[in-house]
């Protein structure tokens, strides 16, 4: 039997039928010495497939199958876009809920993973959310407000200002997340694991200050941070950082709305020690120390922390 390699060889009784000139002349010469036949090679060489090929060029002339084959969508367009609108609307709706709700409106079941397929065809894919501090119209008005008040000072007044802030450091690991690359079914490799301990190992809140030439005094309380305590911090480190700092009887000190730094004594005591003042609005993101923070934090997880003491230390070479 002939192969449709080449048209020339077909049988002479179908030449009369068939326009020779319209077959491809690219489909594979699996009939040529020495050619190794593939599977699909090896299907097409049954009569019955010849048969067919020459029958679906004579109706069409192609030899390509028609569109439209296999399985119907369940789905029809209308119903995609109503899919894709939700989708639009609620960004976080489930495809097990909207499933659901389609099935009600086509009256037949429909799965997730049909509503998956949907989503995805349309160029979405599933990712996790994004965290963001939720701010409310209120405080995003005095966000705005602060930005265009100060958007036109110069370097000269920001190197003025002495940015202070104060964090929580945990001193057995970290709250965020921790990757490890390994294989399947290492995950209790000691190198793999994450060690913990009872109650967190406990936590070290620091007072800290900086500007722009430098870090002033770090300071470590063990006890609950209050007004008072606040205050202290003040009277001993903050005169004694901006000498450090070259800012000696000229700066800006840097202040928001925490209950404790508003207390009647303690802006009593700024108003007589600190004589420009910068007041930050509420979940203002304009405290350059927050970063300094997370370099700290960083590095202080290479030391291997133990305890309260050990962290001390560490946080005191690091920043010396």
């Amino acid at each position: 039997m002939h192969c449709l390699g080449d048209p020339t060889e077909l049988n002479p009784a179908l030449c009369g039928k068939l326009d020779i000139q319209a077959v491809p002349t690219s489909v594979t010469p699996f009939g040529l010495p020495g050619h190794k036949s593939t599977p699909e090679e090896e299907n097409i060489r049954s009569h019955t497939r010849v048969q067919k090929i020459i029958g679906k060029f004579r109706s069409d002339g192609l030899i390509e199958n028609k569109s439209g084959r296999g399985r119907k969508c369940i789905l029809s367009d209308v119903a995609k876009r109503k899919i894709l609108k939700e989708i639009k609307i609620g960004p976080k709706v489930s495809a097990v809920k909207l499933a659901a709700e389609t099935s009600q409106i086509i009256g037949r079941s429909l799965s997730a993973e049909t509503v998956r397929n949907v989503i995805r065809q349309a160029g979405y894919k599933s990712r996790v959310a994004r965290k963001k501090p939720s701010i409310s119209l209120q405080n995003q008005k005095k966000r705005l407000e602060f930005a265009k008040t100060h958007q036109l000072k110069t370097n000269n007044f920001w190197n003025n200002v002495i940015f202070r802030d104060e964090s929580k450091f945990k001193i057995f690991g970290s709250d965020g997340h921790l990757n490890v690359w390994r294989k399947p079914k290492t995950a209790l490799d000691p190198k793999n694991l994450r060690p913990t301990v009872k109650h967190g190992g406990g936590s070290v809140m620091v007072w800290g200050c900086m500007s722009s030439t430098g870090v002033g005094n770090l300071v470590f309380m063990d006890s609950i941070m209050n007004h008072m305590v606040y205050l202290d911090i003040l009277y001993n480190n903050l005169k004694e950082s901006a000498k450090n700092l070259g800012l000696d009887g000229n700066f800006i000190f840097q202040h928001d709305n925490d209950p404790k730094h508003t207390t009647r004594n303690v802006k009593t005591w700024c108003l007589f020690h600190c004589k420009q003042q910068l007041h930050t609005p509420p979940q203002s993101p304009d405290n350059a120390i927050k970063s300094l923070w997370a370099i700290l934090e960083t590095a202080a997880q290479k030391h291997k922390i133990r305890n309260k003491a050990h962290f001390k230390i560490s946080v005191a070479r690091i920043m010396g």
